[in-house]
């Protein structure tokens, strides 16, 4: 099968399209082929290297991925071969106090599909059958595969750790990601009667506007914590989603509102921001990590996609050959929702 790999950590370079055996399905075990994978910005850190996280090569690397279920491995009893799935990149080992609690993104075994073992930016991959999910009937291939890892991050995130209500606010730094284009929508899913988004780009506070932000601040022009405040009467919002990190963490202590919650899941600008403790006393915050979600957040947040409640944002497509291209539209941080492969038809 054709698939992306590298046998060493480091830039574009080391990226190549080539041949790797096929993948057989095991017991548990589903084998697809792929039609569309995602990249995440995971997928740079995986081919930079991640301290304490080891792969073996040659590794295949993305942790989204659609298309047609090819083979059940033995004691399994479907989805059918030529069935359209998707996949959830989150794995985990069942057995452990925390995936005994349906909780299995903290699993003490937890894996991620392209991290820590071969992913989907191949023409087939072999899954556990309970990372396989129906892929929803409207969506392409390419849509279908946008949206698993950044659409469960975000639904965790705000319904689940920051338990946002109906008629709260909410301040998403940084948008144009996935998971951004995603709390966004699913923000306003529960009911949030503010959304505020910031970014540098003009054309992406213009593109997060027509997603249903309400406002849309240049950080680069000014405070952001200090304008969040002018724009709710001092008050600031009750949610804070900020995976950005260093860059953007006193902004966030700022920004919230007195019992206020701010919720993380990564911090692409570094992960040791200034921290002004006397504010989380003061203001009596919540301070929430977020990492994945569980088989029922997946189950509903691809319940509200499927029923269209919910909209993929795809940025572009490259085919696998450009692997290459994909990765650098990835770093330039220029692209509006999520870039995608085309793998096979």
């Amino acid at each position: 099968m054709k698939a992306v790999f590298f046998t060493a950590h480091g830039g574009n370079d080391v990226l190549t399209v080539g041949e790797r055996p096929d993948p057989a399905a095991g017991p548990g075990e589903v084998l697809v082929r792929v039609e569309a994978a995602a990249l995440n910005r995971l997928d740079l850190f995986v081919r930079d290297g991640i301290p304490g996280v080891p792969v073996a090569f040659p590794h295949v690397p993305g942790a989204d991925g659609a298309g047609v279920v090819e083979a059940l491995g033995p004691g399994v009893a479907g989805p059918a071969p030529g069935t359209r799935v998707l996949l959830q990149p989150g794995l985990s080992c069942g057995t452990c106090e925390f995936c005994l609690a349906g909780e299995r993104s903290l699993c003490v075994r937890f894996r991620i599909l392209g991290e820590h073992l071969s992913g989907t930016f191949a023409e087939k991959v072999v899954v556990p059958s309970a990372n396989v999910f129906l892929a929803p009937s409207r969506l392409a291939p390419e849509k279908a595969a946008a949206f698993p890892l950044a659409g469960l991050t975000a639904w965790r995130m705000l319904v689940t750790r920051a338990a946002l209500r109906p008629g709260e606010t909410v301040l998403i730094h940084g948008v144009g990601g996935g998971v951004s284009t995603f709390a966004i929508q699913i923000a306003k899913l529960c009911g949030a009667s503010r959304v505020i988004v910031t970014s540098s780009s003009a054309a992406k506070r213009a593109r997060a506007l027509e997603l249903g932000a309400d406002e849309a601040i240049d950080y680069t022009a000014t405070d952001v914590g200090k304008a969040v405040r002018e724009l709710t009467g001092k008050r600031g919002v009750d949610v804070v989603v900020d995976s950005v990190g260093a860059a953007t963490w006193k902004h966030s202590l700022t920004a919230a509102a007195k019992k206020g919650r701010i919720v993380t899941c990564g911090a692409t600008s570094g992960p040791a921001p200034p921290e002004n403790i006397n504010v989380i006393f003061w203001k009596q915050l919540s301070i929430l990590g977020s990492t994945m979600g569980t088989d029922a957040e997946f189950t509903a947040m691809l319940a509200a996609v499927s029923a269209g409640r919910l909209e993929p944002v795809v940025d572009s497509v490259f085919p696998l050959a450009d692997v290459r291209k994909a990765y650098e539209r990835m770093a330039s941080g220029d692209g509006f929702g999520k870039i995608v492969l085309k793998v096979s038809a």
